[in-house]
């Protein structure tokens, strides 16, 4: 890709610019049209509902993942400009921050795979002109590019789940083939990874000579999804030893292992997805602009709608493309594809994601939908932290304390709905979950235990276990269904981990009327 294609234009600079000044000011959209999978093991429906991320990387204050109260309407475009995720080298996380002498025991990552090529084109108009081979000299780029593509040749060292192995592990295509991880996406996930890299370098979390077993990768069967984790994986740990990588496939995008089977979730998403339906007839504007839309392009307004134009469109605004234009013909009145049109689409989201919340039915989808990804999370923490008890002898070749899971928007998504945080922007490219395993520091000798007044229950043991949930290097934590009500101006300010067990063992149950997962995915109804 020429300079001139991946770069971005003066003006265009100038655009996101503005844009940026503004974004963390604006509402977001979080699920909308046809995003959530028709059954969870369907690859995620490509950006019928793209949703505004978290502003436009240029600036040094760091980016929120909630919204700011605000009194004007939202901005649509400016949404759209945050979920493209510019690689910003300025930018803040907040890993690895806790009281002081606490212990950091383990991390698990959740990625979104980073900026890809549509997985749809826009009949009658010529697909986006994108390289997507890599190269150190185009931008954008990343320090650590030209030693990834090296180490990325010595691949075959490693261990490949199948189908995995067969897959190409660097996006490789002159002309990006339909889905493909773009450069702009390997370089995200290079900075995501670095992020964290230098988040933890201090605190203990990996010693030098790591064994296979402390390390866990796993991905889905999609280059992206698989490239993706390789670039976040080399940040964090640059020239990892090969041979003692495996990198495990997910055949299901929610991570649901062999508890994917549950009836009530399917039912649940059918509902969701009949809502989605009901609103998106009834909204007239979004009628007029395909129809005016299809007419420019001299097609039926249906074989617009079916070939999901705003995911193409969105690809054109993120590498600083013009929209499409045709030439009149014998069906078209011809023309270019607007940004006002392009503006409607995101409208009419926003108005879904506004009822979704109302009705719920998504949440409840989700609960069921994630639970099997959260139940081994926790299960993950549980083993890390009775191996960390004092005189247990350690387990050979060390528990899991790093976890890679690189995903999908259709992954991610009913994860921050699960774990409640429903206000929190969707998921742009490359966006991150993290969840950090903290023990509190052992009482040393002549120091009296900590047992605190009979009233205050706030002050931590000693050794005793927290949990730490960030969203795109935000703390979340304590917008979380199971940490909202913990008191974080107390002089323990971190979340117990027990509030996170009994929350994926029972509690987060409850908004489906049950007490387990067996219960709610096959409970007879009425």
């Amino acid at each position: 890709m020429s300079s001139s294609v991946c770069g971005r234009t003066s003006d265009y600079q100038a655009v996101v610019k503005m844009v940026s000044t503004v974004s963390t000011h604006l509402f977001f959209l979080l699920i909308g049209v046809n995003l959530i999978p028709t059954a969870p093991e369907v690859e995620e429906r490509p950006f019928q509902a793209v949703h505004g991320g978290i502003g436009v990387a240029l600036v040094k204050s760091r980016k929120r993942v909630f919204p700011v109260p605000h009194t004007q309407e939202p901005n649509p475009i400016s949404e759209a400009y945050g979920y493209c995720n510019v690689p910003n080298s300025t930018e803040q996380a907040w890993e690895g921050h806790s009281p002081a002498d606490y212990k950091l025991l383990s991390v698990q990552v959740m990625i979104r795979h980073g900026d890809r090529y549509p997985l749809y084109s826009i009949p009658k108009t010529k697909r986006p002109a994108i390289d997507c081979t890599l190269s150190p000299t185009r931008k954008p780029s990343h320090p650590l590019m030209n030693s990834f593509i090296s180490h990325m040749g010595h691949g075959g060292r490693g261990h490949w789940e199948s189908p995995l192995g067969s897959i190409p592990r660097l996006p490789s295509h002159s002309v990006c083939e339909m889905g493909e991880l773009t450069q702009t996406g390997v370089v995200q996930h290079l900075h995501g990874g670095q992020l964290l890299h230098q988040a933890y370098k201090h605190r203990s979390l990996l010693p030098a000579d790591w064994s296979p077993r402390q390390v866990w990768v796993e991905t889905t069967g999609k280059s992206r999804t698989l490239q993706s984790g390789l670039a976040f994986l080399y940040g964090f740990l640059p020239d990892f030893d090969w041979t003692k990588l495996t990198v495990r496939h997910q055949w299901n995008t929610l991570f649901c292992g062999s508890a994917c089977d549950c009836p009530a979730r399917n039912k649940y998403l059918e509902e969701e997805q009949r809502r989605q339906y009901r609103l998106r007839v009834a909204d007239a504007e979004l009628e007029r602009t395909y129809v005016d839309m299809a007419r420019t392009l001299g097609l039926p307004s249906r074989q617009l709608r079916a070939a999901n134009p705003i995911d193409s469109l969105l690809c054109h605004l993120c590498h600083g493309l013009s929209f499409p234009c045709i030439s009149a013909g014998d069906s078209g009145t011809g023309g270019c594809l607007t940004m006002a049109q392009f503006a409607v689409i995101r409208r009419q989201q926003l108005d879904d994601e506004i009822d979704r919340r109302r009705v719920g039915l998504y949440h409840k989808y989700a609960i069921l939908a994630m639970y099997p990804y959260l139940n081994r999370t926790a299960a993950k923490m549980e083993r890390v932290a009775k191996s960390s008890e004092a005189g247990r002898p350690p387990r050979a070749g060390g528990e899991e304390v790093f976890t890679l899971s690189s995903a999908h928007d259709v992954t991610m998504a009913p994860l921050l709905s699960a774990l409640g945080l429903q206000e929190a922007r969707f998921p742009r490219f490359a966006a991150r979950v993290v969840f950090e395993l903290w023990k509190s520091p052992p009482v040393t000798q002549g120091q009296p235990k900590s047992r605190g007044s009979k009233g205050d229950k706030s002050k931590a043991k000693a050794g005793e276990l927290f949990i730490r949930v960030l969203y795109n290097g935000e703390d979340v934590t304590f917008h979380t269904t199971f940490c909202r009500s913990h008191n974080r101006h107390a002089s323990q300010p971190l979340c117990p981990l027990k509030n996170f067990l009994s929350f994926v063992r029972r509690d987060m149950f409850s908004v489906v009327n049950a007490t387990s997962y067996q219960e709610a995915c096959y409970r007879r109804h009425g």
